[in-house]
């Protein structure tokens, strides 16, 4: 993975555990490890540390892939050597070559050894972690394999007038790795952005990856020039992926053999287009598996991302907790919240978050509404300390609220002022968390409609977030006139400040 500044959503991992059993089931490792058992005591190798020939084909009748004759049988012969790759890679088998006899020998007749490495022994001892650590240099190898062309690819590169006849063809293999990267750390992203309530049960459609990597985000309307790039980068990523779903990284139903000789007249669906689930899945659908989730997080970590999991808070202080949710999608912080409440006393955590909560700093208001959709999780036993802050400027609004919500008695009726600062206070907090602008015009629509003089009486909000509140409702608010005087209340309130 290249290195990377990203902040990506949080995910979900399975127990170290239950991923070593399924890394253990991959094709690619389960094969290189029955070959590592095969080797013992030694193999001959050639000067490249590859197989002799007749090792190769007892490699593939070991593996179950002799059978057959022509392409079958040399695709039974690739895929061995595949494995054996892998099984040297990870240091399942050493390899014991002369430096002499790796100089001196032919290629194909024998200048060393393969003798069962130290990873075998690890692995085989049973600990989840070098299971996983195995099965990630396993993908990593696979991942290496997927960015370099083939030989097929070479020729057409050749045949396309990319490389000039005669000589090697140009391939950038940094080019190439970067984009798989781009595109995995995408497929990661969008799955980490699904609530699971998809019927594909997290699977992206491959138009939709590619068009993240092509299409501009300020791009409303695709032109022909980008969905053509889209459908190229679909077929990119179709060679790719077909590679790497042995590796255990990903689960992946290929594009329609009929659509990749159609592709040229239709073109792939349009961003956004409405289409039924089974012709979405004639152009592909791909999902990072458990295993491929855990292994791309340690990849984007290890590139310098901030790739977090949903329960990596749960002894967090109450400050940390409700920063960190402010910026994620809202059905991992629901997740991070449960996961934190979880170990703590109601009235104890409501106390926590309550405090928390408190501030006039910028991220404040963010605070005060991941403590408010927080306190929603929290039984009737934490009322005492809600009511102990009912007349706390900052908290007494959303305390009336939780306690109305939760059926309690006697709550005290908020006056004007504490209604106006926590209306300034969640349009703050719902702004700051950039919303869907078209979700927040229709709001301050209604919210002015609900409230005769609504900016007469809200520039006078003493909150530090009044004046840029209402600026930008002047932007959001559809009808002019209000727009026009949600701008002259945002300028009362900067000369109120003196800023």
């Amino acid at each position: 993975m290249s290195a990377s500044p990203l902040v990506l959503p949080p995910v979900r991992l399975l127990p170290a555990d239950e991923l070593a059993q399924q890394a253990l089931a991959v094709p690619l490792l389960d094969r290189a490890l029955r070959l590592a058992r095969w080797a013992a005591p030694e193999r001959a190798v050639d000067a490249m540390g590859e197989l002799l020939d007749a090792d190769l084909v007892a490699a593939a009748e070991e593996l179950g892939l002799a059978e057959g004759d022509g392409d079958g049988e040399e695709d039974g012969l690739g895929e061995a050597a595949q494995a054996w790759a892998v099984a040297v890679d990870t240091g399942l088998v050493d390899l014991e070559i002369d430096e002499e006899a790796e100089e001196s020998t032919p290629p194909g007749e024998a200048a060393g050894r393969a003798v069962q490495g130290e990873a075998y022994e690890r692995v085989t001892a049973g600990d989840p972690q070098d299971v996983l650590e195995l099965w990630l240099a396993a993908a990593e190898a696979a991942l290496a394999e997927a960015a370099s062309p083939d030989l097929e690819q070479l020729r057409d590169l050749v045949d396309d007038g990319e490389g000039p006849a005669g000589e090697e063809p140009e391939w950038d293999p940094d080019e190439e790795a970067e984009f798989l990267d781009t595109a995995l750390a995408n497929l990661y992203t969008l799955m980490a952005l699904d609530d699971g309530t998809q019927a594909d049960q997290g699977a992206v459609p491959l138009p939709v990856l590619a068009a993240s990597l092509v299409v501009p985000d300020e791009m409303e309307q695709p032109s022909d020039a980008v969905l053509e790039e889209v459908t190229e980068v679909m077929m990119r990523l179709d060679d790719h992926f077909r590679l790497l779903a042995p590796a255990g990284l990903l689960d992946y139903q290929p594009v329609d053999e009929a659509l990749i000789e159609e592709h040229e007249e239709s073109g792939p669906p349009e961003p956004g287009e409405e289409l039924d689930p089974e012709e979405i899945s004639r152009y592909g659908l791909v999902r990072l598996t458990p295993l491929g989730v855990h292994g791309l997080r340690r990849l984007l970590v290890d590139a310098g991302a901030s790739a977090p999991v949903v329960g990596d808070l749960a002894g967090a202080g109450g400050t940390e907790l409700l920063d960190a949710m402010a910026g994620y999608p809202d059905h991992a912080a629901r997740a991070e919240a449960e996961s934190w409440l979880a170990d703590r006393k109601p009235v104890d955590a409501a106390r926590e978050l309550l405090a928390a909560g408190r501030g006039e700093d910028e991220g404040a208001p963010s605070r005060r509404l991941m403590c408010q959709q927080t306190l929603t999780l929290v039984g009737a036993e934490a009322e005492p300390a809600l009511r102990e802050v009912l007349d706390d400027r900052q908290l007494g609004g959303l305390a009336r609220v939780w306690l109305t919500e939760s059926g309690a008695s006697d709550v005290p009726t908020p006056d004007a002022d504490m209604i106006f600062w926590l209306t300034i206070d969640t349009l703050a907090a719902q702004l700051a968390a950039d919303d869907d602008v078209e979700l927040l015009s229709d709001l301050v629509r209604d919210l002015v409609a609900r409230h005769d003089g609504f900016f007469d009486t809200a520039w006078r909000v003493e909150h530090p977030a009044t004046a840029d509140v209402l600026e930008a409702m002047g932007r959001l608010h559809p009808d002019r006139k209000a727009a026009k005087d949600a701008r002259k209340a945002a300028f009362k309130a900067r000369s109120r400040d003196g800023s």
